[in-house]
């Protein structure tokens, strides 16, 4: 297994429900129940706006075909759609810079709703995590800024438990 795969699948197996607490949360205006237009649980293989990048195991990736559109004012490196058992659960979005952060966290809020900035919140910090929790979705942005890059998950709620099935409690 390469050092490449091997970071995407701890990606894809831990985050974002093994991120640490102390996360700055948002209620979710609205939910979308999906991604795109593609709702949670869909074949991800009936999608034409989408090509199979790869599968390993129970999990399929998939690219957009039109490449990579911007989020607001904010453009991403990567965007790749994860199918377990072939359902439609989760996205990863990746970049880098603190200016695409900045409009990456814009983007966020005018999907999904403004920040919880209750007093004590964590706004600033080389760790930084965002989150959005709506009926069916859940959103979570990680940024590292020692590193300089960030990760959006957008994520079914239901369906992001399968993403733990089959790992021990010692397996840590």
């Amino acid at each position: 297994m390469t050092t490449k795969t091997l970071l995407l699948a701890l990606l894809l197996l831990f985050a974002p429900h093994s991120m640490p607490s102390g996360a700055t949360a948002g209620e979710m205006v609205d939910d979308p129940n999906g991604y795109r237009g593609i709702t949670w649980g869909t074949p991800l293989t009936q999608s034409p706006d989408l090509t199979l990048v790869k599968t390993v195991e129970r999990l399929s990736e998939f690219n957009l075909k039109a490449g990579m559109p911007l989020l607001g004012e904010a453009r991403a490196e990567s965007m790749r759609f994860i199918a377990i058992d072939e359902q439609f659960a989760r996205v990863i979005i990746r970049y880098t810079g603190r200016g695409t952060h900045e409009k990456m966290l814009s983007y966020l809020q005018k999907q999904y709703g403004p920040l919880d900035r209750a007093p004590g919140s964590m706004m600033r910090g080389l760790n930084q995590q965002f989150d959005w929790r709506g009926d069916t979705t859940e959103v979570n942005l990680v940024y590292d800024s020692a590193k300089d890059r960030g990760f959006v998950f957008i994520e079914s709620r239901l369906l992001a438990a399968k993403f733990n099935e089959g790992i021990s409690e010692t397996a840590y």
